[in-house]
């Protein structure tokens, strides 16, 4: 059996939690998890997290360690856990703008670092998560934390320096469809169509689109070509859209993103 252990019990944690003892991983590990919250732990029981007390006991006891707090709490955190760090612990890090040179300099320089951007889906099993893998991490310990996370989802495998740039693509990603689909929710309820009614028929259309752009073969343009009937509704609507720019407010907010990534950077 492999150690896996927790610092942090938030959703995102609980999510991967739930993940692994979802899947066919839980034969071959123990999950052990530690937070401010008890409560939080103590829910986790049930499916097989086995709480401890504090960050340096997680270290002591496991060989993969998840980072699952707020990058504000990372200082003390690595400070604490510093000295139960060793060259075969591996740190698994899922904060946006904390950087594997940041986590070595905080413990010991061979520290073995994995970045992970993960995103709120996979509180169910749908998540899109970035990984990267740097030395000295073997291909082994890799491979397992990719598992664990393709037990949530999907899972793409990123360079380091990529991994502030792909944060507005997965990580802030949803935040902004929420705002698209809020705008189409709120132009029903304009025109008394029922706001559940919107909701499923639009969230349907995000679902299925979702296929188009993964399973049809079809490029983007092509896909937008088939929806759009010569002088039809599609149309006139797309019309509105390129003159609002939409895809370069589009590029804006991931740029945007992107920037405040490199601000918050350690």
């Amino acid at each position: 059996m492999i150690n896996i252990g927790f610092i942090g019990a938030g959703n995102m944690g609980t999510a991967i939690m739930k993940g692994i003892f979802k899947s066919e991983l839980a034969k071959n590990l123990s999950v052990f998890a530690t937070d401010l919250d008890t409560d939080k732990i103590n829910s986790l029981k049930k499916f097989g997290v086995e709480p401890i007390e504090n960050a340096a006991e997680i270290c002591r006891k496991c060989k993969f360690i998840f980072l699952a707090v707020k990058p504000q709490m990372f200082d003390d955190l690595l400070d604490n856990i510093s000295e139960y760090v060793t060259k075969d612990t591996v740190i698994v890090s899922i904060a946006a703008g904390i950087t594997a040179e940041y986590i070595k300099s905080k413990t010991i320089p061979d520290a073995k670092v994995i970045l992970v951007m993960p995103n709120t889906p996979l509180l169910l099993g749908e998540g899109a998560t970035a990984l990267a893998q740097v030395e000295p991490v073997n291909d082994e310990e890799f491979k397992l934390v990719c598992n664990i996370f393709a037990s949530c989802g999907e899972v793409a495998v990123l360079s380091k320096d990529k991994m502030k740039e792909i944060i507005a693509i997965n990580g802030s990603s949803p935040a902004f469809i929420y705002l698209f689909a809020k705008g189409f929710i709120d132009y029903a309820k304009e025109q008394d169509i029922s706001e559940d009614v919107a909701k499923t028929l639009f969230a349907k259309s995000l679902i299925g689109s979702a296929k188009m752009i993964t399973d049809s073969g079809y490029s983007i343009d092509e896909l937008i070509k088939m929806v759009s009937s010569p002088g039809g509704t599609t149309l006139k609507g797309l019309d509105q859209l390129y003159k609002g720019n939409l895809t370069e407010i589009v590029d804006k907010a991931c740029d945007a993103c992107t920037k405040r990534a490199y601000e918050l950077s350690k």
